[in-house]
């Protein structure tokens, strides 16, 4: 038995089923986007943590900035007694966030937790408590995340009830006949049919959908949420969780739409892989809270603020949104000549930078989704050494979210790699 069999079989007896795990490779190191396996095997990431490592595993300077504040102390707690790398790190974020409204910043420690947060921070500024998602949304694993969350399985089968006054309206998606106008207009129908504006507290919104499938919104739609939101009072938050940190060739993907959120919820990539998460927004809605109401133990984590504040530095230094956009270039160029060559396989590629994805389905068809082949992929792809992901409602997209560090030569490698698993498997 395998080394990676013998620590599945040991993880197996000890973690809940539930927390369950895409392969049976036990990471021993990695570095930018490659991972060494506890056997020595070289698999090429295209998961980067599901967009965490946006600055690739194990940065050098990421590491010697979280070092440093290793030997000075890891943890006081912030809301007792603070430290000025949780202040510069909000004062970058507050200032790199769209729009031009003064703005003020939380931390906690998860995606879910500042979504959580966003949600009470609307609901204080308010004084009303609907909330508006989108199908095919995805915000987190708790009660009130789950309840936003616009996809069943797995992450809401079986754990209901959820929170009430939460309404999910259609997410524009042209690929699968859903207009930005028919999503207005569902919209519109909410407000006579279901909840009236002057009662909803907050609507939040993906600019690109993660879990959901990779589809973004056009920007004429976040523009025109903008001014609904304007016009009733209500607070529009984006989450930009999956998307921010430079993912898609800005720094926020909001940006592309020009607007200014009220408020943001950012994680993942916002540290290098420590835990992190922040809610940003326009100050007199994230002073709504009253002191205390906001914060955790572990809120403000000082290692993953000294790692916050390098990747900012790396970002810009590294040219990091012009390297997603590179790789998300060279992606799509190789997946779209893929689908040429399995039109019946391949529905559709798109991307924003470089968060690309590529639908499978049955003939050609959109409603003919392939989930049995995105499955294969995944598997065949380990075996081949590159690490997919997948995801959307139907379970039929490979999804690709390389370190934006990564080697343009590395990334073209992983490419091969995926072109024998597609020919091995069709």
């Amino acid at each position: 038995m395998s080394k990676n069999q013998q620590l599945q079989q040991r993880k197996d007896a000890v973690f809940a089923r539930g927390m369950g795990n895409m392969a049976a490779v036990y990471v021993d190191h990695a570095k930018n986007n490659e991972i060494w396996d506890v056997e020595g095997r070289r698999y090429i990431d295209f998961a980067a943590g599901i967009a965490v490592v946006n600055t690739g595993h194990s940065h050098p300077r990421i590491q010697a900035a979280v070092a440093e504040q290793l030997g000075r102390f890891s943890h006081t707690c912030a809301m007792v007694t603070p430290y000025e790398s949780a202040v510069a790190l909000a004062e970058k974020l507050v200032e790199l966030a769209p729009g031009d409204t003064r703005k003020k910043a939380i931390f906690v420690t998860t995606g879910a937790e500042a979504v959580e947060n966003a949600v009470k921070i609307a609901r204080a500024h308010t004084k009303r408590s609907g909330i508006i998602a989108f199908n095919g949304g995805f915000h987190g694993r708790t009660n009130m995340t789950m309840g936003l969350t616009g996809k069943v399985a797995p992450y809401k089968a079986g754990f209901g009830p959820f929170p009430g006054e939460i309404y999910h309206l259609p997410y524009p998606n042209a690929y699968h006949g859903v207009t930005a106008e028919q999503s207005l207009k569902a919209l519109d129908e909410l407000f006579h049919c279901d909840i009236e504006p002057g009662r909803v507290a907050a609507l939040i919104i993906e600019p690109v959908q993660g879990e959901g499938g990779f589809y973004q919104a056009p920007p004429a739609f976040l523009q025109q949420l903008r001014t609904l939101c304007d016009q009733h009072g209500i607070v529009m938050v984006c989450d930009e969780i999956q998307t921010g940190f430079a993912r898609t060739g800005k720094l926020f993907a909001t940006e592309y739409a020009g607007i200014e959120p009220d408020l943001m919820t950012m994680a993942k990539g916002i540290a290098g892989g420590f835990p992190l998460a922040a809610v940003v927004g326009k100050a007199d809605i994230m002073d709504a809270a009253n002191p205390g109401g906001l914060g955790g133990t572990y809120a403000a984590f000082p290692l993953a603020c000294a790692a916050g504040l390098e990747v900012l530095n790396i970002i810009e230094e590294e040219q990091l949104c012009d390297k997603a956009l590179a790789i998300g270039e060279l992606m799509n160029k190789r997946l779209s000549e893929l689908q040429a060559k399995y039109p019946h396989h391949i529905g559709q590629v798109r991307n924003l930078g470089a968060m690309v994805a590529m639908e499978l389905v049955h003939n050609g068809d959109v409603e003919q989704p392939n989930a049995e082949l995105t499955r294969a992929m995944v598997a065949k792809g380990i075996e081949k050494g590159v690490i997919l992901l997948s995801c959307g409602v139907r379970g039929n997209v490979i999804r690709f979210l390389p370190p934006l560090t990564s080697p343009l030569d590395v990334v073209g490698e992983g490419l091969d790699l995926l072109e024998q698993v597609l020919a091995e498997l069709i």
